[in-house]
């Protein structure tokens, strides 16, 4: 049954976000590939109708209601290695796939901890019922609005769990083998000056030999625009009833990051403790 407010929702709509993102971009875009945009997508299926018929729920709601769906089958490990009832901590996860494994990891952190919040790449506000949980992140190069660093200071200051996928982007193949790109540092500044402890997490999974392979040649190519990302919603729609696996690892205090490393070090540090977990 659809939701009785469907029609005040705001759908995905890929004209308008192409056209708020790359203004002078888009009245050069033939209507054929906007169209095959659309497609791929899936603009007018699984996206506008998870959306106009759930967009009233709350965040981890939501996501179990998208996994669920697609018949993701979701196995929790290493609940043993956190406190209890203090979940004022940040998780860092790997980022394979790129959408479900975010909903999986909201889900798997809600169930310890309740609400929570994730700094995101901010295209993802196009998805009403997350933007409860959602900080929005400029993954474009430009600059942060103040609205979303006020957002994350707010965050970070608060009880509440924060997640990271320190990559910002999903996993890529790279010499044979899927691995993220190179972690940003933000999460593990922000761990020390707000006193969080840091939980390595590993999530399983991997997209389809033709996403790496069109992110590989786009990268030979120099192409600066990230095609790939436009096949995530799709690629999501392959991962259908497959396993995904959520290992939490041991916190690591804040502490543990002092002067006897530089920060990239200890964050490559942290990178390694979380696929120590594969």
């Amino acid at each position: 049954m659809q939701n009785a407010d469907a029609n005040k929702v705001k759908l995905v709509n890929i004209d308008e976000i192409v056209k708020s993102k790359s203004p002078k971009l888009y009245k050069f875009i033939p209507k054929f590939l906007l169209s095959y945009l659309k497609k791929i997508t899936h603009q007018d299926g699984v996206i506008n109708y998870m959306i106009a018929n759930h967009s009233d729920k709350e965040p981890h709601v939501f996501s179990t209601i998208c996994l669920n769906h697609f018949g993701a089958v979701r196995k929790v490990e290493g609940i043993e290695n956190l406190p209890k009832g203090d979940g004022r901590m940040i998780f860092v996860s790997n980022h394979p796939l790129g959408g479900l494994d975010g909903m999986a990891f909201i889900e798997a952190v809600h169930k310890i901890y309740g609400d929570l919040k994730f700094p995101v790449n901010d295209l993802l506000l196009n998805v009403p019922a997350l933007k409860k949980a959602f900080i929005p992140i400029n993954n474009t190069g430009g600059k942060q609005t103040r609205e979303a660093l006020l957002g994350l200071e707010q965050a970070l200051d608060s009880d509440m769990p924060v997640l990271y996928f320190p990559a910002g982007m999903c996993s890529r193949k790279i010499k044979g083998e899927i691995t993220d790109l190179r972690w940003k540092k933000n999460f593990l500044a922000q761990a020390v000056k707000h006193k969080r402890n840091v939980v390595p997490v590993y999530i399983s999974g991997k997209n389809s030999d033709f996403f790496y392979n069109l992110s590989n040649i786009r990268t030979k190519l120099g192409l600066k625009f990230n095609v790939e990302m436009l096949y995530l919603v799709n690629e999501m729609v392959k991962q259908k009833d497959k396993e995904l696996i959520i290992k939490f690892g041991k916190p690591i205090s804040f502490e543990t990051f002092d002067n006897t490393k530089s920060i990239n070090d200890w964050v490559e540090y942290v990178r390694q403790q979380t696929y120590s977990m594969k």
